[in-house]
């Protein structure tokens, strides 16, 4: 196993923060969220127009480049690299993989899906692309709903994350080089990715992070008032949301002080079992016999169309719904891409590379596909065939999707209030996970790859990450901030593509010359014995 120089004239700056780093990201952070504030409709007009440029003109490039990284990660699983290890051979994983699968999980879309599981479907029941209008709110629609919200759920996104977290996951454990995104372009740039090309690649990532995690609190701090109006007549208003943002983020904060192992690592597992037990509850106190049905159907649907939904780019100039869904999905994903590989590369050390891959991609699809259909078609089931609605529900207050599918249930007033108990204490979890996730991740971006950054810089990123939600949903500016979010991505893509060139550059490169060293060993060997072969350890 090769490794390439660290050494660089930076290097001791990754004990305390780069300086660059440290006050760049927070002068970057700060900028950003007074420019959203004090010129909102300004701002909001900015972001949208962006939006729509990109939604528009550049569709056909984040659907190619998603679709891009699926297929590489499907291909890099039965190459020749598929037996590297993610650090030096005798490393092996320092995680379960049930407590690794639950913190990737969990840092990657738990808050999200679970806002999204009834809600999504239920919009497009509506009305897609995909259906005639005289479908629209039909059993076909329902079917195609669940296909295309499986679809952003599902197998491309998660390529997209493990390509990210592999390339930072080789070139940190394999290679010995900070865990930061600046390490994949080493073999681009060498050692100018310790100047101003690395800073610019982790600020980017910086930037992705802070506003896409303060998006997802947002809007789970809406659906978490959403829940307590439910259990105890709180008033769902934005002061109440800005005061679960500031309690959350103490707890956040107060995990990932305590660290990776502790923390992090128990809440992704209480929120594992909290998943099994939310989804066994709607199967068997709901539509059991359809649910199970549905999930054979959806996951089948899904596999046969995937493909052609993850290459289709809508023709109709004028059509908004690919904008507002497939594009902003890419756009989240992408932007997501820096926080969710950092933070799966982290804990995924010792793991060979077909592991890693394998692992990322298809449990999280399967969960991800059985949570959509537990939710989404119990939702499509009381829609369909029972009182009906949840349409009017969803339209008038998409955060309380959950709350009333589960009122519409008409179960026993216990199960039911457990029910809602347990998804408000999931929505606490999952909002934990995520905040302590990030915070670590920006921390460690700061700190140049640093496994361990000090205590008061996860203090205020912890805290920082609060108070950006807080502010911005006080303003009313998350919706263009959400928006800005998938701006992000575009810049940020472009450190992508040079990052999975220089992945596979590398890759190819140690297998020369391991292959390079076999021969040679084998040769003196042979000539040790006066020309008879021997056997030699490969």
């Amino acid at each position: 196993m090769s490794t390439l120089h660290t050494d660089s004239p930076q290097g001791a700056g990754r004990e305390s923060g780069h300086p660059v780093m440290v006050v760049g990201a927070a002068v970057l952070v700060l900028a950003f969220v007074l420019f959203t504030v004090m010129n909102a409709d300004y701002a909001a007009g900015l972001f949208n127009a962006a939006k729509s440029y990109i939604a528009t003109d550049l569709a056909w490039y984040y659907i190619g480049l998603i679709s891009f990284c699926l297929f590489l990660a499907v291909w890099l699983i039965f190459s020749r690299y598929g037996d590297i290890r993610l650090g030096k051979d005798s490393d092996r994983p320092e995680f379960s993989n049930f407590s690794w699968f639950s913190m990737l999980f969990g840092a990657g879309i738990g808050i999200g899906i679970l806002f999204w599981s009834i809600a999504e479907p239920i919009y497009h029941l509506q009305g897609t692309p995909f259906i005639s209008e005289a479908q629209q709110g039909t059993v076909a629609a329902a079917q195609v709903a669940m296909r295309v919200a499986i679809f952003h759920w599902g197998l491309h996104g998660w390529g997209l994350f493990a390509v990210t977290g592999l390339a930072l996951a080789y070139f940190a454990y394999r290679k010995g080089l900070p865990l930061s995104i600046r390490s994949c372009l080493y073999p681009v740039f060498g050692e100018k990715i310790y100047g101003p090309i690395g800073h610019a690649a982790d600020l980017l990532a910086v930037f992705g992070t802070v506003f896409g995690i303060a998006t997802s609190l947002g809007l789970g701090a809406q659906q978490m008032n959403a829940g307590l109006a439910h259990l105890l007549g709180i008033e769902v208003s934005t002061t109440n949301q800005v005061i679960l943002i500031a309690v959350i983020s103490v707890i956040a904060t107060a995990s990932v002080l305590s660290g990776i192992n502790k923390g992090i690592r128990i809440l992704s597992e209480w929120n594992m079992h909290l998943t099994v037990l939310i989804l066994g509850c709607f199967v068997v106190f709901g539509p059991t016999a359809y649910l199970l049905g549905a999930f054979v159907t959806n996951l089948g649907d899904y596999l046969v169309h995937a493909v052609e939904l993850g290459f289709w780019v809508d023709p109709d100039p004028k059509g908004q719904w690919q904008g507002w869904w497939t594009i902003f999905y890419w756009g989240w994903w992408i932007a997501w891409a820096p926080f969710c590989g950092i933070f799966i590369a982290r804990i995924s050390r010792g793991r060979t590379l077909r592991e890693f891959v394998l692992g990322v991609l298809i449990a999280p699809t399967v969960l991800a596909a059985f949570w959509i259909t537990v939710f989404g078609n119990t939702a499509m089931f009381i829609e369909l065939f029972a009182e009906g609605g949840l349409v009017a529900a969803v339209n008038e207050d998409v955060t309380g999707s959950l709350f009333k599918t589960i009122e519409l249930m008409h179960l026993d007033g216990l199960v039911t209030l457990l029910m809602t108990i347990i998804c408000v204490v999931m929505l606490v979890t999952y909002f934990v996970t995520s905040a302590d996730s990030a915070t670590l991740v920006i921390c460690t971006l700061v700190c140049m790859g640093r496994d361990n950054p000090p205590a008061r810089y996860r203090v205020f990123w912890g805290l920082a990450i609060g108070a950006v939600a807080a502010v911005l949903l006080f303003a009313g500016g998350l919706q263009a901030l959400q928006t800005a979010s998938i701006v992000a991505a575009l810049p940020f893509s472009v450190v992508l593509i040079l990052a999975i060139y220089g992945l596979l550059k590398s890759l190819r490169e140690e297998k020369a010359a391991a292959s390079l060293a076999r021969h040679s060993a084998l040769r003196s060997n042979t000539q040790a014995h006066g020309g008879e072969p021997s056997i030699v350890n490969p």
